[in-house]
């Protein structure tokens, strides 16, 4: 709607009541404001309030938010105290897309085919294996992931290692939503303590097992840790802080070739084709390439020469440059009257704003398992 408005399809929008326009008092007063500078009047049918004729219209306006706001406050504390109760009687959230175990009405029920991979990938643990040889041996003998996929990552092997259900418990509040006027989540790292409750379900691995690997996780974490905190994080080579694939990761530099003792040429590898081992790699050995990335290998001295010719292209002919880019931002060559339209923050913060929101919901539904990875790398 706000979009509709920006461009000028509309003059008037008509609300039943402020709680249907927004629950929160500050957004309620933002918007209606953007909208009045923008020409367009909201009217609030129940209410009887005009936002540009009554003068006092953003007064009254302000007490009905904030009536609306103390309400969506109320609603908050009765979702939380339902949820508890549901904590309580191990309700199953999700779409239960939990691999060795099939979703059968409310409850869980053991796939054999499946719980066969996930007691696999304990074992190994358990024995001192690696993320990296335990992904290796899945996808030799064919294992498949929940989704059906042949290609394994680090991450979905952790989440098997990390998750309760396995042996036999339900685990609430991994994720929370501090703020119930924003209604954002976030990761639960201490803020609320977590609900463990014993579930109905039939475990696939024992308690014993599952604290073992637990207490295994933490010690490589610590280990991790030190290791970071003693080499540092931040690369000082440019090209891996900004170098960022099609499939959306970054680059990892690796040598290419040395000629002599003092000259090594460089190569730039998709980051995520470090774990997974490139298309001529996996082929080699006999591996699925489904959702592998394809991007090739680039040498350093090709980098250089593209950025070469770029930065030359801008600064031999700063006057053209500046015109092409007023042009592609649609200013004009002068670009400064129709420039006013983009400098207006408010309109530029919604936009923002709006963009955040979408990509968060994107990444939630990634995180659940609700769409597979090859659509969120496309709409990422």
């Amino acid at each position: 709607m706000m979009e509709d408005a920006k461009d000028g399809h509309f003059d008037l929008i008509v609300t039943r009541e402020v709680s249907r326009f927004a629950r929160n008092t500050v957004d309620t007063l933002q918007q209606t404001r953007l909208l009045k500078r923008m020409g367009i009047e909201v009217y609030f049918t129940e209410d009887g309030i005009w936002t540009m004729n009554d003068e006092d219209g953003e007064l009254r306006l302000t007490i009905m938010a904030t009536l609306a706001q103390n309400e969506s406050k109320k609603t908050s504390m009765r979702v939380k105290a339902g949820q508890m109760v549901s904590f309580q009687n191990g309700v199953i959230y999700g779409t239960g897309n939990v691999l060795g175990y099939d979703k059968v009405g409310p409850e869980y029920v053991i796939n054999e085919a499946q719980a066969k991979t996930v007691r696999k990938i304990y074992d190994m643990y358990l024995a001192g294996n690696g993320y990296q040889k335990i992904k290796k041996r899945l996808e030799k003998d064919g294992d498949l992931t929940a989704m059906g996929k042949s290609l394994w990552h680090y991450a979905t092997i952790g989440h098997i290692l990390k998750n309760r259900l396995y042996c036999g418990e339900l685990e609430y509040r991994k994720e929370y939503v501090p703020d119930y006027l924003e209604q954002k989540r976030a990761k639960n790292n201490g803020e609320l303590d977590r609900v463990i409750v014993e579930g109905k379900h039939q475990p696939i691995v024992t308690k014993e097992e599952f604290e073992k690997v637990q207490n295994l996780l933490a010690e490589r974490n610590a280990e991790s840790r030190n290791y970071r905190k003693n080499k540092g994080t931040h690369s000082d080579d440019l090209w891996r802080r900004k170098l960022r694939c099609q499939c959306g990761h970054a680059f990892a530099k690796t040598r290419w070739h040395s000629k002599s003792r003092d000259f090594t040429t460089y190569t730039y590898k998709c980051y995520d084709q470090t774990r997974t081992g490139t298309i001529s790699a996996r082929l080699k050995n006999g591996l699925s390439i489904e959702g592998v990335c394809r991007a090739p290998l680039v040498q350093d001295w090709k980098i250089h020469t593209m950025a070469q010719k770029v930065l030359h292209a801008v600064f031999d002919d700063p006057e053209g440059t500046v015109r092409s880019a007023a042009d592609m931002l649609g200013c004009g060559t002068a670009g400064v009257e129709q420039a006013e339209v983009l400098r207006d923050k408010s309109i530029i913060e919604e936009k923002l704003k709006k963009e955040q929101g979408r990509y968060e919901t994107l990444l939630d539904m990634r995180m659940n398992n609700e769409i597979p990875r090859e659509v969120f790398s496309r709409k990422q």
